[in-house]
């Protein structure tokens, strides 16, 4: 009966706010890491919590979603990089910097903005929706009743960011180390590996989001969207995205259009060149060499 009670409540906001809804909400993104799996043999928890802190910067991130019933524009707020040593991951994240990203759910389309290794891109694609799994589970997120719904994603091989630690590789060379002798030459080894053969990329992940129909637009952070309602908090693999301010009906929202900068290719073609861009990467690297081709 309660059940029944709030899907009424919220049919009767969406009626009210379906016409003219619009409006911008702040997202605080935060992404965990295994430090053990990437964080060396023998960090203490000092060590630990201070690569931890330097690494914040790439860890916690804030954004605006600027939207109306069709559109929005994703942008990320700008702040100060500390710089940290991080592993081959932290190396390749580097190398990308996140621009404007804006949908259009009327007409399926995808436009953003990317820089890989000093060059723009603008990717125009279409929007690539989670088969949701809709449920019954429901909580309070602020003044807002949110609904969960599971899906999962496909990656492909340069999602870096949800790249991880290899299993298996550390945990036997650990018990290897007995004495400083091989503690040195297991550093003399490291030194020599290509850092990218640290990590892999998983074929898919499960993602988890909780989205409310009282603010009836399908949109939400970054690439998400395809719900009955804003998504307010979403969870891919470890990273957590969660709304902490919305302000509705705003006047800058009308305003919202698409970003125009850089080199206009498709999501296959940027796939392609960062692939080939990583593998260069990999070849000097063994090679010893510093040097590479320009785009």
């Amino acid at each position: 009966m309660k059940y029944i009670f709030t899907c009424l409540a919220i049919v009767c906001t969406i009626a009210l706010q379906a016409q003219s809804i619009s409006g911008k909400a702040t997202y605080e993104s935060k992404t965990t890491v295994d430090m053990d799996g990437f964080g060396g043999r023998e960090m203490t928890d000092d060590m630990k919590k201070m690569i931890m802190e330097r690494m914040k910067s790439m860890l916690e991130k804030t954004y605006i979603l600027t939207f109306n019933k069709n559109e929005s524009l994703y942008t990320e707020e700008e702040h100060l990089e500390t710089g940290a040593s991080g592993g081959g991951m932290r190396m390749m994240m580097n190398s990308f910097s996140a621009g404007v990203q804006y949908k259009n759910t009327e007409t399926n389309e995808l436009v953003e903005e990317n820089e890989f290794f000093g060059k723009q891109f603008l990717i125009k694609d279409t929007i690539q929706n989670i088969n949701w799994t809709l449920t019954k589970e429901s909580k309070q997120i602020g003044q807002y009743i949110a609904f969960k719904a599971t899906g999962v994603k496909e990656l492909s091989d340069t999602d870096f960011q949800f790249a991880r630690r290899r299993g298996g590789r550390d945990g036997n060379r650990r018990g290897r180390i007995e004495n400083d002798t091989e503690k040195k030459q297991d550093t003399i080894e490291d030194s020599k590996k290509d850092p990218l053969e640290e990590i892999e990329i998983p074929k898919e992940i499960e993602i988890t989001a909780w989205y409310t129909p009282q603010i009836p637009t399908s949109t939400g952070p970054g690439e998400y969207g395809g719900l009955p309602g804003l998504i307010l908090e979403l969870n891919a693999h470890r990273t957590t995205i969660l709304c902490s301010k919305i302000e509705m009906n705003t006047k800058d929202t009308s305003d919202i259009k698409k970003p125009t900068k850089g080199k206009e290719v498709s999501r296959e073609e940027y796939q392609k060149i960062v692939k080939e861009k990583t593998e260069e990467m990999r070849a000097n690297f063994r090679g010893g060499g510093r040097g590479g081709r320009r785009f």
